[in-house]
């Protein structure tokens, strides 16, 4: 799990670079890393390039099937309401997060077929999402 999660710390880090939210993302089925992704909404000028659902694009373009069945979910942020919206839909088993979002909207989103878990990992996953806003407050 934590290999996974550093992958999703490592695009979050590639998002930070290029000026975007440093948010990240990793889909892997079966122990295999399907795809990885960042946020890219300043770059594409698109509200809906966030991570997942870039992920979700990618790995149903890979797996050619938009059912993601038995995969699993790895992003730095809890998901927001419409990148929720999109893992339900596809059908992810397993999301693992490591920040949890200020206005969580987990319950709203129950799924029968959807764990979401947050992980306690170091502070380096807040760390770098706390100075990319204190960077774009100055």
């Amino acid at each position: 799990m934590k290999e996974y999660m550093e992958l999703a710390y490592k695009e979050a880090l590639k998002a930070y670079k290029r000026k975007e939210v440093p948010i990240g993302a990793v889909i892997v089925k079966e122990g295999k890393v399907i795809t990885k992704s960042y946020n890219q909404k300043e770059k594409k000028h698109q509200v809906t390039k966030h991570a997942e659902i870039i992920a979700i694009e990618k790995a149903s373009k890979k797996l050619k099937n938009w059912r993601l069945e038995n995969c699993e979910l790895y992003t730095t942020l809890e998901p927001c309401p419409m990148c929720l919206g999109a893992i339900i839909q596809s059908r992810i088993k397993t999301v693992y997060y490591v920040i949890p979002a200020d206005n969580s909207h987990l319950d709203f989103f129950e799924s029968k077929n959807t764990n979401f878990v947050k992980l306690n990992l170091d502070n380096k996953y807040i760390d770098l999402l706390q100075k990319f806003f204190q960077l774009k407050r100055k």
